[in-house]
């Protein structure tokens, strides 16, 4: 949880201007070569073949998705990881995580069509990395869900189940591993129920956020600077002070699930969450960004890089690639993968596995 008062893909995707860093490779961006301004991501391409002249910020890896999903083709990490080593061996290349501007790479191993070409426009005189960063697009090349559903529950599943089942199943498995007593349970989803009510978001993305933030309902959750569900974070302004913990940030971890979801609603009505538009549903990014970074929720475009300091989760980059930024868009295809992840683990111990779903569809929340 950051400060509360800080300043505020498939074919021919367009890879605009990036910031060029000191080194690259497979995984780190091309270096500069020393001609002003900043470089173009996407790559030139001899038109002759399959030579690929590489420009600041591409790596190695990168280059090989980009020729697969260009053409309509899956690829996963793997794959990718391994036909860059083979690409890099074809070319002579000592160390596949460093590549550099103007260097000629042959990727005819790929057996197929050049790159396109697609450069685009950069940003005029951008004057810091901060602007070049904001003014890019990012696009994730996997579609991002709007909805979690579930197959059929069965006929043993309550109807609020079949309501919240994302929630509920968040609740059990708090109750499977001791986060929260089984006799709390209908205490604990009422207060959640009232704070989705009271702030308009879906129960089920507030469980979404608690999966993320401390494993589900974890009163006890510390990485030594944050605590609790939500990670209530030391420091002056940051959500620990925010909600009367200042001097002792560290005795949110003594107090009951019940007890620090009054913190969490504290916390929310001094974050400001929803104030902007008292009519509207909260979306999953807005909810998580509330606790997350506050101030970044000023950018309202969905594939633009967020100012968020310093790497996250994996599930929150853009490609779970920590060197790619945190967008809206990532953070809610993060947040459901991850969602997926726990909870289906969850469920193999519980019952016959049910398996949770990504609706691309834009269902009204």
């Amino acid at each position: 949880m950051a400060l509360l008062n800080a300043p505020p893909a498939p074919a021919a995707l367009t890879r605009p201007a990036l910031v060029p860093s000191a080194g690259a490779g497979m995984g780190a961006p091309a270096a500069a070569s020393g001609s002003p301004g900043f470089g173009r991501v996407w790559s030139d391409v001899n038109q002759s073949g399959s030579r690929v002249e590489v420009q600041a910020g591409d790596t190695l890896i990168g280059l090989v998705k980009a020729h697969y999903r260009q053409q309509g083709l899956p690829i996963d990490e793997g794959q990718a990881f391994r036909l860059a080593h083979q690409v890099a061996a074809d070319n002579g290349i000592a160390n596949p995580n460093l590549i550099h501007p103007d260097q000629q790479i042959d990727f005819a191993r790929l057996n197929l069509p050049a790159l396109a070409r697609a450069p685009a426009a950069a940003p005029e005189s951008p004057a810091s990395t901060e602007l070049a960063l904001a003014q890019r697009h990012w696009a994730t090349p996997t579609p991002v869900p709007r909805q979690l559903a579930s197959q059929a529950l069965g006929s043993e599943a309550p109807d609020t189940e079949a309501r919240h089942p994302v929630l509920e199943r968040t609740l059990a498995r708090a109750v499977d591993k001791g986060f929260v007593p089984a006799a709390d349970l209908p205490a604990v989803k009422a207060r959640v129920l009232a704070l989705a009510d009271r702030y308009r978001f879906s129960p089920d993305d507030f469980a979404r956020l608690t999966l993320m933030e401390s494993g589900g309902m974890n009163p006890q959750a510390s990485n030594g600077h944050c605590h609790g569900i939500i990670q209530f974070c030391d420091g002056p302004a940051r959500g620990a002070a925010s909600v009367g913990f200042k001097n002792n940030p560290r005795d949110i971890l003594g107090l009951s699930l019940l007890k620090q979801l009054d913190l969490v609603d504290r916390y929310f009505s001094q974050a400001g969450l929803g104030q902007n538009n008292e009519s509207a549903k909260i979306s999953l990014d807005e909810l998580y960004l509330t606790v997350l970074t506050p101030a970044a929720r000023s950018e309202k475009r969905r594939h633009v890089a967020l100012d968020i300091a310093g790497p996250q989760a994996s599930y929150l980059h853009v490609d779970r690639d920590r060197q790619k930024p945190i967008t809206r868009d990532s953070i809610t295809q993060g947040l459901y993968a991850y969602t997926n992840t726990l909870l289906q683990s969850a469920l193999a111990t519980r019952r016959p596995l049910q398996q949770y779903a990504q609706s691309t569809e834009d269902a009204a929340r």
